[in-house]
This record gives C-alpha cells, structure tokens and sequence, in this order.
C-alpha cells in the first residue's frame, strides 16, 4: 500500500494523519509497514483523505487519479 509514501509527500506525521480520520496512531504505523490489511471502509477514508483512488493506493495503478 502506498499510504506510507502519500503521507510523507505531504509533509503529514503519522499522529496528524491518525487524529485526522480519528484513528490510532499504531493502526497507521501497522498498515503502512504491512502488518495489518486495511478493510474496505478503511481504504476508502485513505483514499479520500489523499484524493486517490483505491487501486492507487493499493499498487494497481500509477494513475492517482480517480476515474469516474
């Protein structure tokens, strides 16, 4: 997942990005290092936190953009 990448390219602390979707500091830290998958509800508040779809952030694509 690149949530690790997308937070540091915005200058955004794990802390700022936890308190931000009201989550646990350690749940980001565990998803970005890859010890814990993101569930569907998750992934999209990811998404739209950073403005890029979910394929994305999940490696699918190097498009961020969201095709509608």
């Amino acid at each position: 997942m690149r949530l690790k990448l997308l937070r540091k390219q915005r200058g955004i602390s794990q802390l700022k990005l936890a308190m931000d979707l009201n989550m646990n500091q350690n749940s980001i830290s565990r998803y970005e290092n890859e010890e814990r998958q993101a569930d569907y509800q998750t992934l999209i508040l990811f998404a739209d936190y950073f403005d890029v779809s979910i394929d994305y952030l999940l490696g699918r694509t190097d498009n961020p953009k969201i095709n509608k």
